[in-house]
């Protein structure tokens, strides 16, 4: 029987994660949580949330860059496992906690309406493997042609824009005269 153990989150970090190091082989780890909302409209048409914590630990190099570029409040995206962390309290009872360790994230933006953007831009580019946000490229800027090239149709001439007519009051205005009357024109002049 084949097994799956992925999980995928994304939220807000609750609180500024910090690294310690494995005391035998001196490894970083990185303990954060994780708060993920769901919104929904229940069938009375009221709005309702839930907010979900998620306690996460990162090891390596994973853990040093989460403790470097995040702080609390941050959105982050997670890819990582289950496990199953058990233990017996001071009180002799067993207690059990499920955790997520994180294979691998993505840094996330804030949009300016609070929500989740795409991958941040800024990352360090000494982490390859990390994903990065390359600025867009320039438009080519090419030289004007006096003919289109071929089998493109030819772009259309740009129009000044129309000056707007002034504002006269009719009176003044000078009534026409008979000096101003175009001349006539004869009728052998006249092509139809």
């Amino acid at each position: 029987m084949a097994n799956l153990n992925k999980v995928l989150l994304m939220g807000n970090i609750t609180r500024d994660p910090a690294v310690t190091y494995l005391p035998a082989t001196q490894m970083p780890v990185c303990d954060f949580g994780l708060a993920i909302n769901r919104t929904w409209t229940g069938q009375d048409g009221v709005k309702k949330e839930e907010v979900t914590f998620v306690d996460c630990t990162a090891f390596g190099k994973t853990a040093e860059l989460l403790a470097k570029y995040k702080k609390k409040g941050d959105p982050l995206f997670v890819e990582g496992r289950l496990k199953l962390d058990q233990w017996q309290a001071p009180d002799g009872t067993n207690r059990s906690k499920l955790k997520v360790t994180v294979e691998n994230f993505q840094f996330l933006n804030r949009a300016p309406t609070g929500g989740y953007g795409g991958p941040q831009t800024g990352v360090p580019p000494e982490y390859s493997g990390e994903p990065t946000n390359a600025p867009a490229p320039r438009p080519v800027q090419r030289p004007a042609y006096n003919r289109p090239p071929v089998g493109r149709p030819a772009p259309a001439t740009q129009q000044p824009a129309a000056q707007p007519a002034p504002n006269y009051d009719v009176s003044d205005v000078p009534p026409a005269t008979s000096d101003d009357a175009p001349p006539p024109i004869p009728p052998d002049d006249i092509p139809f």
